[in-house]
């Protein structure tokens, strides 16, 4: 899963950075509002993670703005902005959730991995899918019954892929997901990364579409 974290105050977006990417997330990270914006309306992300308190561009503007373009990202609203109006006021610009600073980080995680599942219209935590148990929580998978040890990069393209069953995700897509702004991958990365996952599960759960990238069954 790849999300954008705005945050400009440096020691918290780097806390925050670095113990999402623990968790198996990749994530970019802007410091204003415009960039924000614009990085919003010209990427794909499956998450918004948004202070409102930003120089350039007021975070409530750019939340405003990408639900004005129609989009419907989910976004998560960071502040220190606690008063019950500011809270009123973000969740009818168009926020999905709104976390008060000083927060948990393990209250951050455990809402972003709701906010995930109810945007793919996935109401349980485990995600099942011919033989394969993929727990988000844990991070731990199984396949017909046994569980399986994983990379963190093998997890994170096993979890893009099964979260979307019956979609083609396209290349660019996957590796932006793996490894987005801060990471280079070479030529050849995601293809070993799909042949170890071809290995370990099964050689029929993840299909290549030619010139385009891969998909596994819509069928469970």
């Amino acid at each position: 899963m790849r999300l954008l974290l705005v945050e400009d105050d440096n020691a918290l977006g780097a806390g925050v950075r670095a113990g999402l990417r623990q968790e198996g997330y990749t994530i970019d990270w802007l410091t204003d509002g415009a960039s924000a914006l614009h990085a919003l309306q010209t990427e794909e992300f499956d998450l918004a993670i948004l202070d409102l308190g930003l120089p350039r561009l007021d975070g409530l503007q750019v939340l405003q703005q990408l639900r004005t373009g129609g989009s419907t990202l989910p976004v998560l609203v960071l502040t220190a902005r606690d008063a019950t109006e500011d809270r009123i006021l973000g969740l009818d610009a168009g926020a999905d959730d709104y976390l008060v600073k000083p927060f948990d980080l393990n209250e951050l995680k455990a809402r972003l991995r709701a906010l995930l599942r109810r945007s793919a219209g996935r109401p349980q935590v485990l995600i099942e899918h011919n033989g394969v148990v993929l727990d988000p929580t844990s991070q731990q998978v199984s396949y017909q019954g046994s569980p399986v040890a994983l990379t963190p990069k093998e997890y994170q393209l096993l979890h893009e892929l099964l979260s979307q069953p019956g979609k083609v995700i396209t290349r660019e897509r996957l590796v932006q997901t793996l490894y987005g702004w801060d990471e280079e991958a070479e030529s050849n990365t995601l293809e070993v990364h799909i042949h170890h996952l071809r290995k370990k599960l099964s050689s029929d759960l993840i299909r290549t579409v030619r010139g385009i990238g891969y998909l596994v069954d819509g069928r469970p």
